[in-house]
């Protein structure tokens, strides 16, 4: 069996960015299909699992997309204010990845029953 690891340590590219004014959109892209089958299968990252690692209600979650052509898991949040105003502490939204560094993703059960 495989120890659990970071999402940082599973995906190629962790990252946030602007999707227009009021939202902000979230990639996760893995180099292998097994790997991205593993967090897929694992159930770690869900729209539920989004929403409470950021303290949103879910509906603020606009899109959440597995994409499998691309080995991507994308989604995108409604920002609480538009981008550049007043008390955005975010303009281009590229700083809010942070929190998906540490998600825990377990172990996959051994293939071997013995």
């Amino acid at each position: 069996m495989t120890n659990a690891a970071k999402l940082s340590e599973l995906a190629k590219t962790i990252r946030s960015k602007n999707a227009g004014v009021n939202k902000i959109t979230f990639d996760i892209i893995f180099r292998e299909q097994g790997t991205y089958e593993r967090v897929k299968r694992s159930g770690a990252i869900t729209r539920e699992s989004m929403a409470a690692l950021y303290r949103i209600a879910p509906s603020r979650i606009s899109d959440f997309v597995e994409y499998d052509p691309g080995l991507a898991i994308k989604f995108t949040i409604f920002r609480e204010r538009p981008s550049g105003c007043a008390g955005d502490g975010d303009i281009f939204g590229a700083q809010q990845y942070a929190p998906l560094l540490d998600v825990s993703i377990p172990a996959e059960p051994s293939s071997n029953l013995l």
